[in-house]
């Protein structure tokens, strides 16, 4: 069994001893060092973002005092629901491995078929009610941003 893995299976297990949320683990590595663990701890946070995924990256960022983690990779213990996916994509992650499938995780109530559904506008029925108001006013952050001499981007 591969180590890292390992290690993100054994996070899922101390987050669901614990209680701390679902049976979810994930490691951060950089070169063969572990950078970060996490395990989900929406409920211990109260948080329905502090997935294992967003949880470890967050930790790696702080660790490595950068957003950037493309010279990173990530173990998960499962298939990553779709905003974790983003997580890892905004981080700038190269490889991702992961063990159970999302498939596994519905067959014990962990399913994001809906969201892939809305992701893919082929839901029949929406959850959020999306209104787009006051755009033009909403563009004036942006039209300074593109001017600011000093930003970062990312």
């Amino acid at each position: 069994m591969n180590e890292f893995m390992k290690i993100a299976i054994d996070e899922a297990m101390v987050g669901m001893a614990n209680n701390d949320g679902g049976p979810f683990g994930a490691v951060i590595v950089r070169n063969g060092e572990i950078i970060s663990r996490a395990h989900n701890e929406v409920i211990h946070t109260n948080d329905p973002t502090a997935h294992a995924e967003v949880t470890a990256i967050r930790r790696a960022s702080n660790i490595l005092s950068r957003f950037d983690l493309s010279d990173c990779v990530i173990y998960s213990s499962c298939e990553p629901c779709p905003m974790c996916f983003a997580a890892i994509h905004w981080a700038k992650i190269k490889k991702l491995y992961y063990g159970s499938t999302r498939h596994d995780a519905a067959a014990i109530d962990f399913d994001d078929q809906y969201i892939y559904d809305v992701i893919n506008g082929t839901a029949t029925q929406l959850q959020v009610e999306v209104i787009q108001i006051d755009r033009e006013e909403s563009l004036e952050p942006f039209k300074k941003w593109k001017g600011k001499m000093d930003r970062v981007q990312y």
